[in-house]
């Protein structure tokens, strides 16, 4: 009997399942989830990182350029660099001249090759009653007239020109568009990747 207890017990273990054989398992596949997932935030956390760094580096000449050339033109007054004539209106502005008639007068203010070269542009300034004759020769030569009067009020060279053309990238011409949109773009990149290692610090490289 002991002998048949003996084996009614046995076929009744071994017909038993184990409690802890379905846990393991579970756990076995968290654990291989984990492990992707750390691959995974390592792999994101490298793109990230050199991303961050090497359009952070293309960008940044670009940003220098502008940054540097911003700060000077914000005082390119006191540098010297652009002339600030005091002037009191002659009169009311209705009485001013007509602009082809200041713009003969500032060309016959400067040499025969810059008037040659064209008028660039011309500033009016109403408030303190006069124009500013800026013509397209290599010096970037600028008379100030009255715009009553028509008298010259100064004459010289733009040394700001340069520096804003630099500024707003008219000096690159039609490529400075998508140079322009590059350079964002690239940027944008470089915003984006350094929130994204901001945000998650822990990820490993």
């Amino acid at each position: 009997m002991v002998y048949g207890g003996e084996t009614r017990q046995g076929a009744a273990g071994a017909g038993a399942t184990d409690p802890l054989a379905g846990t393991t398992g579970v756990v076995g596949e968290q654990r291989n989830t984990e492990r992707r997932q750390g691959r995974d935030r390592r792999r994101t956390a490298r793109v990230m990182f050199y991303a961050h760094l090497w359009f952070g580096v293309a960008t940044t000449a670009l940003l220098l350029i502008v940054a540097v050339s911003g700060v000077l033109l914000n005082h390119k007054r006191g540098l010297g660099l652009m002339p600030e004539v005091a002037h009191s209106p002659a009169g009311e502005f209705s009485s001013a001249l007509p602009l082809l008639q200041l713009g003969r007068a500032a060309a016959a203010a400067v040499d025969a090759e810059v008037a040659a070269a064209g008028v660039d542009r011309m500033d009016v300034r109403p408030g303190d009653g006069l124009v500013k004759v800026r013509f397209n020769d290599r010096h970037v030569t600028e008379v100030t007239l009255d715009l009553v009067t028509g008298q010259v009020l100064d004459r010289g060279r733009r040394g700001d020109v340069f520096l804003e053309k630099l500024h707003s990238g008219e000096i690159m011409g039609k490529r400075w568009v998508l140079l322009s949109d590059l350079a964002a773009a690239g940027l944008l990149i470089a915003l984006v990747s350094g929130l994204w290692l901001w945000l998650y610090p822990k990820s490993r490289i």
